[in-house]
């Protein structure tokens, strides 16, 4: 069923009542992909929840306001390693920075539990994008926008929908992020930097205060059609993208700490996690099967006898042998199952 004539102007104007600042992104004729009645109000005007751009990062001796089990988004990226605090992120649900010389934002939708990270330089493009919030919602899900063309971007494709880039072909690049708790963290990087609270807003950056009830509820905030159910609806998933090869492992299979060994597609994978601090990391197998080597899952045995370290780029084996990492991030099963209908998911 199609909205009647006209209803992209009636929707620009309505939204424009709430904030006029959403005329950039709703207009007559407006180009989209997605269908425009599906677009929501997410209770917030443009940029009120406003992203952090290059923040102020400190050393991770200076991060006292830190709990050992405060969940952190980690990043390495050519040996420059980053901590960005989910209790402040929480707050802020994006950030844009540059890591180990690549320009990256992080767009974290906290009604669909996913942090995802994306290069932000596109081939053909002078300058990288640089994304804020919109204040709009789409399955529940946020649409992040671009400051450039003011495009609306699914923050789970990473792909522009409603705006002047819709149809272009343009796709940002998924980078590998983990969650993992602070103290875990700093162990593996005892030179990582950390956000400061010094963020430039005033926000109640205490442990657990941001979305407490929304995160400790299994009931969804806003309304999200949810057919599959071969999990709970707010259940965590590690979806892994392996090209366009994509698959979902409930994290409590790393329930004490597994290694899975799996097959996506046509490649062998394996993955290394921890479900008590949402921690999975992917790899290419390379054809082999692994297993822990420690308890703390800093070290794998493969089945021929040789150790390899696990590492934020790759499992490095004998002789500096490396398999890739492999892109994915953490989401509420009923989004991963809403925009990726019928994807396989581990175990079945």
């Amino acid at each position: 069923m199609r909205p009647f004539a006209g209803y992209d102007g009636l929707k620009a104007d309505i939204m424009a009542a709430i904030d006029p600042e959403f005329r950039v992104f709703l207009s007559r004729g407006v180009k989209h992909e997605i269908r425009l009645e599906e677009i929501a109000w997410g209770g917030v005007v443009k940029d009120g929840i406003p992203s952090l751009d290059d923040p102020k990062l400190i050393a991770a001796a200076e991060a006292s306001y830190l709990l050992p089990d405060d969940l952190v988004f980690g990043v390495e990226i050519n040996g420059d390693a980053r901590a960005y605090p989910l209790r402040i992120l929480n707050w802020h649900e994006m950030f844009n920075d540059t890591i180990g010389g690549v320009p990256l934002a992080l767009a974290y939708c906290t009604l669909c539990g996913s942090g995802i990270l994306f290069e932000t330089a596109v081939a053909g493009r002078a300058k990288p994008f640089v994304f804020g919030s919109s204040g709009f919602l789409y399955r529940s899900n946020k649409l992040m926008y671009d400051n450039e063309t003011h495009s609306l971007w699914n923050q789970f494709t990473g792909r522009p929908v409603v705006g002047p880039l819709t149809g272009s072909g343009v796709e940002l690049k998924i980078r590998p992020v983990t969650i993992t708790s602070w103290e875990e963290w700093r162990k593996r990087h005892p030179t990582t930097r950390v956000l400061s609270l010094e963020t430039g807003h005033r926000r109640d950056y205490g442990s657990g205060v941001a979305y407490r009830t929304y995160f400790a509820s299994p009931n969804l905030m806003f309304p999200a059609v949810v057919e599959d159910k071969r999990l709970k609806p707010k259940d965590h998933v590690f979806v892994l993208r392996a090209g366009n090869d994509e698959k979902a492992y409930a994290v409590a299979a790393f329930a004490g700490g597994k290694v899975v060994n799996d097959r996506i597609g046509a490649l062998d994978v394996v993955l290394v996690g921890e479900a008590a601090t949402r921690t999975v990391r992917a790899y290419r197998a390379g054809g082999r099967s692994f297993s822990a080597a420690d308890a703390s899952l800093a070290t794998l045995a493969a089945a021929a006898g040789s150790t390899w370290q696990v590492s934020e780029s790759g499992l490095v084996g004998p002789g500096g042998a490396t398999l890739e990492r492999l892109p994915g991030h953490i989401a509420y099963w009923f989004a991963w199952a809403g925009y990726k209908k019928g994807k396989p998911l581990y175990g079945e």
